[in-house]
């Protein structure tokens, strides 16, 4: 009874709701209805905005490794510039020496040649540009094979297989790369002609000076400085010597620039001969003195300097701050230490003996720099020293050793540059500390692979071997192809004959009159002709 009297009143009360009141009731219960859809579809979704624990980790790290690249893709590209500012700053130093080499050159000889020396040094500066762009850096820097480079022409192509257009693994643009290569290539081509001085012929001049720019000192170069050249990857498997293990080294150019440029030099005045009335020692006469000594020592100074930009700058890579003045520093000595034994050598037996030579001083500084191109990143200071010091006696004997063999040599380009760039590559079998490995875009790599350890330094003869044969190959090959070119335009009829003329060499003004149609002196101040001097007078 109860049950039915509270169920009609429930009845009752639904029959009492107005038709406003039903469509409230509905609205609301609609409303809670898509509230709660609402709350299950964030349910669903919220891992996906906000990430729980686990998703949020794996987005932080997204974002984390995404910066990451995008710092490290920025510190890159900053590094690569400033290697490449660092690379261009050493190549105009070492630019700036063909003003050295032409004061020492200029110094050196006799007055009557001022003007085809610089003659000489600029041509070859504009024609090494030219044939360097054309064609040498590509026989020399390209891929190719174990003897030449085939590709980059004109340097164009640089992007094929190369596409971040960067110098191999040095971060620093081939058009950079090729500036700084240049100035080295003109450093060779400017080193030929210190022993072929005052008798060679400026269209002689112009002929060998396209053979060592354009073919000679790229090709040759390539087999020790190329990326796939036999000498840089011997002693590695499947290339020449595997068993010996090295690899031929030279930092910075001993063998490449001094070697190659003193040994085509070497060919160049055996192939001339002396000057018209030079007469050697062994004959009663000995070296001419330069015109000008304090032009050659201040060249000599201005060469010293230019080095700076030459060794240390072989890095490419001012990441390596280490190595730089490690480089810097064992420059300098092995400079101070080559001039130093050198004016020992010739107080003590030289034809100026008991007196301090300005000549031989100068060379021998000059000696030691040229020394220490090749080991100045892998040896200590001491070692530097040590093996500067004994450049300065190979230049003071390599002087003697041409006079006595009666090879005219007026600046001593053959001792300096070849026979002291052959010491000091094999230095490095030597003196090499074991402490120092690779350069890098990002520094140095001293890991234990790739250090290099002397004789002197408890290495094994391997590094020694392959120095031998890296250097004693290209000098013999050089010297040989040289020769062979210098015969050739030595044949050829006047005016493109390899010497000049002897009235050419003889007359008023010399070689400057002759070729150039100028002096750099007065005729009048102390110059006088000297033909008929050296003939032999017949009896009336």
């Amino acid at each position: 009874m109860k049950v039915t009297l509270t169920t009609n009143k429930w009845l009752s009360s639904v029959r009492q709701l107005t038709r406003e009141k039903w469509q409230l009731g509905a609205t609301i219960l609609a409303g809670k209805m898509i509230g709660l859809g609402l709350i299950v579809l964030a349910i669903m979704m919220v891992p996906g905005i906000f990430g729980t624990s686990a998703h949020a980790a794996v987005t932080a790290k997204a974002d984390t490794s995404a910066l990451e690249h995008s710092i490290l893709t920025q510190t890159t590209s900053a590094m690569n510039s400033i290697n490449t500012v660092w690379t261009l700053v050493a190549a105009f130093l070492v630019f700036a020496m063909q003003s050295g080499f032409t004061m020492l050159e200029i110094g050196f000889a006799r007055k009557r040649e001022t003007v085809n020396i610089l003659m000489e040094c600029i041509f070859d500066t504009c024609l090494c540009g030219i044939l360097f762009y054309a064609i040498g850096y590509a026989f020399m820097f390209s891929y190719g094979n174990g003897f030449i480079g085939l590709h980059w022409f004109f340097l164009q192509g640089t992007t094929i297989g190369n596409p971040t257009d960067t110098y191999l693994a040095t971060g620093v643009p081939i058009i950079a790369h090729w500036i700084f290569q240049y100035a080295f290539a003109d450093t060779c081509s400017t080193v030929v002609s210190g022993a072929m001085i005052g008798r060679t012929g400026f269209r002689g001049d112009i002929l060998y000076s396209i053979g060592i720019t354009g073919f000679i000192y790229p090709i040759i170069g390539h087999w020790a400085w190329g990326p796939d050249g036999w000498l840089a990857t011997m002693g590695t498997a499947g290339h020449f010597y595997t068993g010996l293990g090295q690899g031929f080294r030279d930092f910075a150019g001993s063998t490449v620039v001094h070697t190659i440029g003193g040994m085509a030099s070497l060919a160049g005045a055996m192939v001339l001969g002396p000057r018209i009335g030079r007469v050697f020692a062994r004959d009663g006469g000995g070296m001419p003195a330069g015109h000008n000594l304090p032009m050659a020592a201040v060249g000599g100074f201005i060469l010293w300097f230019g080095w700076y930009g030459f060794n240390p700058g072989s890095t490419l890579s001012a990441m390596d701050a280490i190595g730089i003045g490690r480089v810097a520093t064992n420059t300098t000595l092995a400079a101070c230490a080559g001039g130093f034994t050198a004016m020992a050598a010739a107080l003590w037996w030289g034809s100026t003996k008991g007196k301090f030579d300005l000549g031989f001083t100068v060379n021998g500084f000059l000696a030691g720099l040229v020394a220490i191109t090749c080991p100045c990143y892998w040896v200590s200071p001491l070692g530097a020293t040590l093996l500067g010091g004994v450049a300065g006696f190979v230049v003071f004997g390599g002087v003697k050793l041409l006079e006595y063999l009666r090879i005219d040599d007026p600046i001593g380009a053959v001792p300096v540059h070849g026979f002291c760039g052959i010491w000091g590559t094999l230095s490095l079998g030597l003196f090499a500390s074991g402490q120092f490995g690779i350069t890098g875009p990002y520094g140095p790599d001293n890991t234990k692979p790739n250090l290099v350890t002397g004789l002197f330094y408890g290495g094994d003869a391997s590094v020694l071997k392959a120095q031998a044969i890296g250097t004693f190959t290209i000098a013999i090959a050089v010297f040989v192809v040289s020769y062979i070119m210098m015969k050739l335009i030595m044949m050829l009829p006047h005016p493109w004959k390899l010497r000049v003329e002897a009235h050419g060499e003889t007359g008023p003004g010399g070689l400057d009159m002759f070729d150039h149609g100028a002096s750099a002196y007065d005729l009048e101040d102390g110059d006088v002709s000297l033909t008929g001097l050296f003939e032999e007078k017949v009896p009336a």
